[in-house]
């Protein structure tokens, strides 16, 4: 089953970096120079904090 979870981007002004947190799962959240290999760093991310949360609850 394909679950849809809502990222907040913003970037950093002084660094350059763009900033993503995924609000709905604790701990989800990365940064990365672009756009692009954020959104492949939030995936990540967001699959080792489910399993956590999956490993948590059994």
């Amino acid at each position: 089953m394909q679950q849809l979870f809502t990222a907040h981007i913003e970037k950093d002004k002084e660094s350059g970096y763009y900033i993503g947190t995924i609000p709905a799962v604790p701990g989800a959240y990365t940064q990365a120079k672009t756009l692009d290999e954020l959104q492949v760093r939030l995936k990540e991310v967001l699959e080792l904090c489910i399993d956590s949360l999956s490993d948590d609850h059994y």
